[in-house]
């Protein structure tokens, strides 16, 4: 019989994550039960005071537990907005109105906040995902404040909620910089191509691969590398700024891309571009590992041994102006192949800085006429 069983989770050693109870083994999930998933395992999250594992008992049907199906949760959040002052971020502002994702990228550096919900950053965060349907209405009041001064807002692109999003700030003219890597921004390309002709808004496509065999493994539910060199093209035509994101770069898995990626990318009219290196914070380490020794073995022991190489020793350095581009010889090469590559294509010679004079703050108090009213 299949059952969960809990243990007491050991204390991680300092600056490591806890591990689960019984290892990686103790966690794994089935492949027929994660189909189209990213992650191997569904450990529990770090702040949980027990390790939840499920145990076959000696009857040998654990393939009767039924599949991971994604579920969707409304967040009751009070504030959309949220800020950072991190120095190596072009932005101080963003918005995600929504928790955990379904494209199932392994190396993604937002998992681990999973375990500030009780979930795991693994398969549940896949699989587990929680909207803010207010989003609009919180981000038309926080615009409304009598202290609030305009400066470009980034925002992750996913799902419906984002169009409503894009009409409160087309509304009011402030500027809108969107990531993401999914084909559905052109749906609301009507919005954005408005928002170009004013200086307001410009949009980042992350391109991983052009391999879609590898990008079916890296990012199972995500655009195929085509979609998303289409939706460039199709931003780019409507007059919308773009850049392409050649992130995360894997040594000896993608990183022999970078050049092919970036000329797709500028014969479509991209004007620029950037990169960022495999980031390994906190469960994320543990997940990579594991999805690396399931899909490339034969690579696992060389790719981690380039990672610390690239980050001084260590599976990943946190430090600020470090993290995205790494240290060491290996780090320096590709930022240099990256920038021969740009300036042969001529990218980045421009940057696009969006506008904040069209921003016309909602009106305050009884006076305010609301979108949603």
């Amino acid at each position: 019989m299949a059952r969960s069983s809990a243990a007491l989770r050991h204390p991680p050693a300092p600056g490591l994550p806890s591990a689960p109870a019984g290892g990686p083994a103790a966690t794994a999930v089935d492949a027929d039960r994660r189909r189209g998933r990213g992650a191997q395992s569904n450990a529990s999250g770090r702040y949980e005071p027990l390790a939840r594992v499920t145990l076959d008992d000696g009857w040998q049907n654990l393939e009767d537990l039924p599949p991971f199906k994604t579920t969707v949760t409304v967040d009751a959040t009070r504030k959309i907005i949220t800020r950072n002052d991190s120095p190596d971020i072009s932005f101080d502002r963003s918005i995600n109105p929504y928790r955990g994702c379904e494209h199932g990228c392994i190396y993604c550096y937002a998992r681990p906040t999973h375990a500030f919900l009780g979930l795991s950053p693994g398969l549940d965060f896949e699989s587990k995902l929680f909207v803010k349907p207010e989003a609009p209405r919180l981000l038309e009041r926080e615009l409304s404040a009598a202290n609030y001064t305009p400066r470009t807002i980034a925002i992750e692109k996913q799902h419906q909620v984002m169009r409503r999003i894009l009409e409160v700030l087309d509304h009011f003219g402030h500027p809108v910089g969107i990531v993401t890597k999914s084909a559905l921004v052109l749906r609301d390309l009507d919005i954005l191509a408005r928002m170009a002709k004013r200086n307001l808004a410009k949009v980042a496509l992350s391109v991983t691969t052009l391999d879609p065999k590898l990008a079916r493994v890296m990012e199972p539910r995500a655009a195929t590398p085509q979609r998303r060199l289409d939706a460039l093209r199709a931003l780019t035509a409507a007059g919308v700024p773009t850049s392409v994101m050649v992130a995360p770069i894997i040594p000896a898995i993608n990183d022999a891309e970078i050049e092919r990626i970036l000329d797709a990318a500028a014969a479509l009219g991209v004007k620029e571009a950037g990169y960022v290196l495999l980031r390994l914070p906190l469960e994320v380490r543990d997940l990579f590992r594991e999805w690396l020794l399931a899909n490339f073995p034969d690579r696992y022991r060389h790719v981690f041994k380039l990672i610390r190489e690239m980050r001084g020793g260590k599976d990943y350095d946190s430090t600020f102006g470090k993290r995205m581009t790494g240290a060491g010889p290996i780090a320096w090469m590709i930022g240099r192949r990256f920038e021969a590559a740009c300036e042969k294509l001529s990218l980045n010679t421009t940057r696009t800085k969006l506008a904040t004079e069209h921003f016309t703050p909602p009106r305050r108090a009884a006076q305010q006429l609301s979108l949603f009213e």
